[in-house]
C-alpha cells in the first residue's frame, strides 16, 4: 500500500512541477507581449511585485496568519533578501526578456546552478569534480550559442540584454544561496512573502511609488498583468512548493527545465520569435548541463542527507 501511495504522490508531484513550468513559460511570453505593447520592464516589475504581495498577504492573513510572524532580528535579512534577491531577480529577468528572445532570456537565467556550483568551489572550498567541470563548460558553451554570439552582428545588437541575462542568473544564484537561512527558520511561504514584500517596498521607493498603476491599460493588458502576478507568480510558486514536498527538490528543478522549452514554443507561435539551429542546440546543451549539475547535487544529498540546501524559487 505504501508503494502505491508513494507512486501516486510522485506522479502528483511531477504534475505540479510540470504545471508550474508551463505557467512560468507562458508568463515570459506574456511579459514580452506587454513590452511590445508599450509597458516598460520598470512598470511591470512594480505591478508584479505589488499585486503579488497584496494578494499573498490577504491569503496568508485569512488562512495562515501565523506564517506572517518573523523575528525582529531577521528584519534586516529579509530587507536585503527582498532587495538584492527578489527585486534584483525580477528586474534583470524581465529587462532581459524586453531586449532578447524569451527562450534565450530564460535559458540565460538557467545558468544560475552553474554560478551556485562556482560559489561552492570558490567560497566553500568544495572540490571541483569532473562532472561539475563538464557541466560548467557545457553551460558556458550552450550560453554562447543561445545568445547568438557566433554572429557578431547579433551580439552587438543584444549586448545589453545578454549582460542583463547573465546578471539575472547571478542574482538568482544569490537568491538561492542566501535563501538557505530563511528556509531553515521559516515556512517557505513566509520566506516568499517577505521577499516579495520588501522587494515591492524597495521597488516603489526606487521607482515612483505606484507609478505603474496610474496608466489606463487596455483589458487585454490587464489580463496579462494579472496573469503574470497570479498565474505566473503565486500559483506556480504554490505548485512548485507542493511538488518539492512530494518529490525531491532536485527532481523538481530538473522537471522545471520544461519552462524554456515551453517559452520557446509559445514565443514562436504567438510572437514569431524564431531561434536558429545553433541557438536551439545551445539550449539543449544548457538544459543537459543543468540536469548534470542537479543529479550530482542529488548524489551528494544522498550521501549527506542532513545537509539543508537552499530551495530555488523562480523569478
Amino acid at each position: 500500500m505504501k508503494s502505491k501511495d508513494s507512486a501516486k504522490n510522485h506522479r502528483r508531484g511531477y504534475l505540479y512541477v510540470v504545471l508550474a513550468a508551463l505557467m512560468w513559460g507562458l508568463s515570459g511570453s506574456s511579459a514580452k507581449f506587454l513590452f511590445n505593447s508599450g509597458i516598460t520592464p520598470f512598470q511591470l516589475v512594480q505591478l508584479r511585485l505589488t499585486i503579488s504581495t497584496v494578494l499573498l498577504f490577504l491569503y496568508l492573513l485569512i488562512r495562515f496568519s501565523s506564517l506572517l510572524k518573523i523575528s525582529r532580528s531577521d528584519i534586516f535579512y529579509f530587507i536585503l533578501f527582498g532587495t538584492v534577491g527578489m527585486a534584483g531577480v525580477q528586474f534583470t529577468y524581465l529587462f532581459t526578456i524586453s531586449k532578447i528572445k524569451v527562450a534565450a532570456a530564460i535559458l540565460l537565467q538557467y545558468l544560475a546552478p552553474s554560478f551556485i556550483a562556482l560559489h561552492s568551489v570558490v567560497f566553500m572550498r568544495e572540490k571541483l569534480s569532473r562532472s561539475t567541470l563538464i557541466a560548467l563548460i557545457g553551460a558556458t558553451l550552450g550560453c554562447y550559442l543561445v545568445v547568438g554570439a557566433y554572429n557578431l552582428e547579433i551580439l552587438s545588437m543584444n549586448i545589453v540584454g545578454i549582460i542583463s541575462g547573465i546578471l539575472s542568473a547571478i542574482t538568482f544564484a544569490w537568491y538561492a544561496i542566501h535563501g538557505e537561512y530563511g528556509m531553515r527558520r521559516y515556512n517557505p511561504w513566509t520566506v516568499l512573502f517577505y521577499a516579495l514584500f520588501f522587494g515591492a517596498v524597495v521597488w516603489n521607493i526606487l521607482h515612483p511609488p505606484l507609478e505603474a498603476f496610474m496608466y489606463a491599460y487596455s483589458p487585454v493588458q490587464w489580463m496579462w498583468i494579472l496573469y503574470i502576478a497570479i498565474m505566473g507568480t503565486l500559483i506556480p510558486f504554490g505548485l512548485y512548493l507542493e511538488g518539492i514536498n512530494l518529490i525531491r527538490s532536485t527532481r523538481a528543478s530538473i522537471t522545471a527545465t520544461l519552462e524554456p522549452i515551453t517559452a520557446g514554443i509559445i514565443s514562436y507561435i504567438f510572437l514569431n520569435e524564431i531561434m536558429e539551429i545553433p541557438q536551439i542546440t545551445g539550449g539543449v546543451i544548457v538544459i543537459a548541463s543543468i540536469i548534470l549539475l542537479q543529479l550530482k547535487q542529488e548524489d551528494q544529498d544522498d550521501k549527506a542527507p542532513s545537509v539543508i540546501r537552499a530551495q530555488s524559487y523562480k523569478d
